[in-house]
């Protein structure tokens, strides 16, 4: 009787096994069936638009994650279309430059890029401007052939910056900047201190202009076939009727969208089916990521102390505290090879700053050792500089504005508002500098050298720190420094960037330094690491009130408007007294 019971116990355990095995292949064929989602279709034309309010990482607020997480950055942007360069089911590339939030021009040099980088592979792409202002102009440069809608006004006029000043309006208020600076091209003190340019601060201005627009003229010119001189002479005379920049060689179609699809679809024997590009990032690939391992750190946004967050105003902000938190994570991940930082920062809070760089030091220095190198996007400025020179090698795009080695601080004075408003402040304390961060009156003698003091500290820090990781003497870097802005070019061209390119470039350094194959495929890891739904919840500023704010601001206000508040939103993101090392707030059109 034991033995029989024993063989039905034994029996029975035996056929469970089989069932929960039959389930289990049953689950896996069902989701392999109905989850794969859909595929590339033979002779394929990827329809891509490009535009909006570009991340460098899938952006860490409440709507976005119910939306699926799905929101377009600049890495899957060009990983559809490096993808797309090789894949055999498409033929072709549609391209629809959207209009681009951001005022820079980094991003878009990275994407156009890609787009060239698409067209080596013998495909063709073909570009169609409905909003043909010059981001989206410069970027459709890059295709075979541009189509401009008949009606659309092709806005191509050069580079205009413009730098706001408050001085004015305080004085008008009765509020006193008691602002200082070490740098005469750390004009970020200047919107609170002055009523128009300093000569320095135009002459920085002048410089970055010019560069710009001759990075600009170069590109266009290389694709239309033109001289330099000629497109000079042609942006002159713009902005261009539609029937004006087809005479002028400028586009090569005047045609409505769905006409310039149909000359694609049907370049070739075969119509092409059209696949939507969001769709198309998000299908199966196999094969594509994988390989040996490399942590990309996306370094985004003001620098703060703390968590960071999402600032309805600035956009997300960078907080040492998280950032720290990736970076030793990255470092204590054995099957990673090498640390690309990626930097899209106009710097901020200088201790947070010197935070993140000691954190990076310790990982560059790290037993095994692996390369650490820096991407720089759009912006890697100031403090954004600082937390980039641990890495041993750096990387920006011909337009990156970055450099601004220097340092501000200071407060605004509004006892003045209150008392223009029948209000009086007085105060009580105990110490001699008690009242050093007093809102009524400005510093006084002996508050004034501790201010001092602590500003030329950092700077000659970060002059010292700086001239270590260019291989200068600190006299040579100080006389780069100074506060001032350079493009990506220009910083090359002093030493303060190594070479130029985007975020593959920076890849393919970390791979020759960490001695993988070039031509092997490796794994892209992201860091810090997506926020689940219940912390971007309890996150301030990363709900969806913010994320609306943000992105009706962004819709609806000019830029002279949004640079005015976020000025003074600016101080906010701070503590009071705090010293800064931010670049200055510029806005270009």
């Amino acid at each position: 009787m034991l033995k029989r019971g024993l063989t039905l116990v034994l029996a029975g355990i035996g056929a469970l096994t089989v069932i929960g095995a039959l389930l289990i292949a049953g689950f896996i064929f069902f989701a392999l069936l109905f989850g794969r989602g859909p595929s590339v279709p033979s002779n394929a034309m990827l329809v891509l638009e490009v535009g909006g309010n570009l991340t460098e990482n899938a952006p860490t607020d409440v709507v976005t994650y119910l939306q699926g997480g799905r929101t377009p950055t600049v890495r899957s942007v060009v990983d559809t279309l490096r993808r797309a360069k090789t894949d055999r089911h498409v033929s072709a590339v549609f391209l629809k430059p959207t209009g681009f939030a951001s005022p820079y021009w980094g991003k878009v040099q990275e994407i156009r890029d890609a787009v060239i980088d698409f067209r080596s592979s013998g495909k063709p792409v073909y570009a169609y401007l409905e909003n043909a202002d010059e981001r989206n102009y410069y970027l459709a440069t890059a295709a075979d052939r541009i189509f401009l809608m008949p009606t659309t006004t092709l806005d191509v006029r050069g580079v205009a910056t413009y730098a706001l000043f408050l001085r004015g309006t305080f004085d008008k208020i009765g509020v006193v900047p008691d602002m200082h600076h070490i740098g005469q091209y750390k004009t970020a003190v200047n919107t609170y201190t002055e009523k128009t340019y300093t000569p320095a601060h135009k002459e920085m201005d002048e410089a970055l202009n010019r560069d710009l627009f001759e990075q600009i003229v170069r590109g266009m010119a290389q694709a239309r076939k033109k001289t330099d001189a000629e497109v000079r002479a042609l942006i002159d005379d713009g902005p261009f009727l539609a029937d004006e920049a087809f005479k002028a060689g400028l586009v090569d179609e005047l045609a409505y969208e769905d006409q310039a699809r149909d000359r694609l679809k049907h370049l070739g024997k075969t119509t092409l089916t059209e696949v939507d590009g969001a769709q198309y990032a998000h299908m199966p690939s196999l094969g594509f990521t994988h390989g040996e391992r490399i942590a990309v750190i996306y370094a985004s946004g003001a620098i703060v102390n703390g968590d960071g967050g999402f600032d309805p105003l600035n956009g997300e902000t960078l907080g040492s505290d998280a950032l720290i938190e990736a970076i030793r994570t990255a470092s204590k991940d054995q099957s990673v090879k090498a640390i690309v930082l990626r930097i899209d920062s106009p710097g901020g809070s200088a201790t947070a700053s010197d935070a993140i760089w000691r954190e990076l030091t310790r990982a560059r220095d790290a037993k095994p050792e692996r390369p650490l190198i820096v991407s720089m996007s759009d912006l890697a400025a100031s403090g954004g500089y600082y937390i980039a020179m641990p890495g041993q090698v750096i990387v920006a795009q011909p337009s990156t504005l970055t450099g601004s080695i220097g340092i501000f601080g200071g407060k605004l004075v509004t006892g003045g508002v209150y008392e223009k408003l029948g209000a009086h402040i007085e105060s009580t304390s105990i110490g001699r500098n008690a009242e050093m961060e007093s809102p009524v009156r400005p510093f006084n003698e002996s508050e004034l050298r501790e201010v001092e003091g602590q500003l030329r500290a950092f700077y000659d820090g970060f002059v010292t720190k700086a001239a270590a990781s260019r291989h200068m003497t600190p006299e040579k870097l100080d006389s780069l420094a100074q506060g001032r802005v350079w493009t990506g070019q220009q910083a090359r061209a002093v030493g303060l960037v190594d070479e130029l390119g985007g975020l593959d470039r920076a890849v393919a350094i970390a791979k020759e330094r960490a001695k993988i194959d070039s031509k092997a495929e490796v794994e892209l890891v992201a860091y810090p690491r997506a926020k689940g739904f219940f912390e971007l919840v309890t996150d301030r500023f990363s709900g969806a009130s913010a994320s609306a704010v943000n992105a009706w601001m962004t819709s609806t206000l000019s830029s002279e408007e949004l640079s005015a508040l976020r000025t003074l939103r600016a101080a906010n993101l701070y503590r009071r007294g705090e010293a800064l090392a931010l670049m200055p707030f510029v806005y270009v059109r």
